[in-house]
């Protein structure tokens, strides 16, 4: 597999989802699976609801049928499906429930948490059985520390890290459609150099997928990807991280999700503690929103710093 490969692969998914947005908009709207915004949340929201969600199985529609087209279907290949689709699915619930019972919350807290241990321990199993190395190596460091066991518990807190602070990240107009593509971009390139062609495929297919879907959900947008997309973004660069043995370099790669997560820990813990919010709003973006700045240049800054990070992960990795 070449390069070329790659590119085709993007292309692809982008197409499927282009030619897939403007005939799934109107269906959610027919079914009206619209957004319902929080009360707590910025106010300049409000304008958004009734806006399709769920626009997740576009994503997930078109990264699937371009990863099948183009992969080697090797145990990585279902081990990757399994990981994206399955926190897809839990997403998916998420986000039904959420329209049909027509409240903001979906899942409870524990149900979406059986959900992403489920798929995180089949995960796990699958790794055992295809032999996968259970130790970590540090970025920039020539020396790597075997973890045994202890691994898979590592495996599974990446899948739940990784999952929520992608989850986090989707707040506003094609903020994690944007900084998820360069991740992926950074992980397309490391998969190549790793030689796990199942995890560079599937790379390639979730930039075209995102970046067509950013086509019909940048700034005002017109569909959200909702849970269903988010934590199959989430659930699907973990794989990847894990796949290429730089499940640390993920924090560097996923920056800007790393940021978003933090700034709820902070905010929440601050609070609970002190009885004062660190920030106006969290996740972060929205501090920034409420501090003035506007939508779109929340959102391209973030894409900036997703830039670097992603960048900086790539030259970590080459260890220069």
């Amino acid at each position: 597999m070449d390069y070329s490969t790659l590119l085709w692969t993007v292309a692809v998914s982008f197409v499927l989802a282009v030619i897939i947005s403007p005939l799934f908009i109107p269906l959610l709207r027919k079914m009206k699976f619209g957004q319902r915004v929080r009360d707590d949340g910025p106010q300049s929201h409000l304008k958004k609801t009734g806006t399709p969600t769920m626009g997740g199985i576009i994503i997930v529609v078109a990264l699937t049928l371009a990863f099948l087209k183009f992969a080697d279907r090797g145990p990585e290949f279902w081990a990757i499906l399994v990981a994206c689709l399955g926190f897809g699915l839990v997403g998916f619930l998420d986000d039904y429930i959420k329209i049909a019972f027509k409240r903001s919350l979906g899942l409870t807290a524990r149900q979406k948490l059986v959900g992403q241990l489920l798929f995180s321990l089949l995960f796990c199993y699958m790794l055992y059985d295809m032999g996968h190395s259970t130790d970590i190596s540090f970025p920039g460091a020539s020396w790597s520390l075997e973890l045994g066991w202890g691994y898979y518990v590592l495996v599974v807190i990446i899948f739940f890290a990784a999952s929520n602070a992608v989850n986090f990240t989707d707040g506003l107009d094609g903020l994690l459609s944007g900084t998820s593509a360069l991740a992926f971009g950074a992980y397309a390139i490391i998969a190549m150099e790793a030689l796990q062609s199942d995890a560079a495929i599937f790379s390639a297919a979730m930039i075209g997928a995102v970046l067509g879907f950013l086509m019909f959900n940048k700034h005002p947008a017109k569909i959200f990807m909702g849970d269903t997309g988010s934590l199959a973004i989430g659930g699907g660069i973990a794989a990847v991280a894990i796949l290429t043995k730089t499940e640390l370099l993920l924090i560097i790669i996923g920056g800007v999700f790393v940021i978003e997560m933090l700034s709820v820990i902070i905010q929440v813990a601050s609070f609970k503690t002190r009885g004062k919010r660190v920030f106006k709003m969290s996740p972060i973006h929205h501090h920034f929103e409420l501090s003035g700045w506007s939508e779109w240049r929340i959102v391209t800054t973030f894409w900036f710093i997703g830039l670097l990070l992603a960048v900086a992960g790539l030259i970590l990795y080459k260890g220069l």
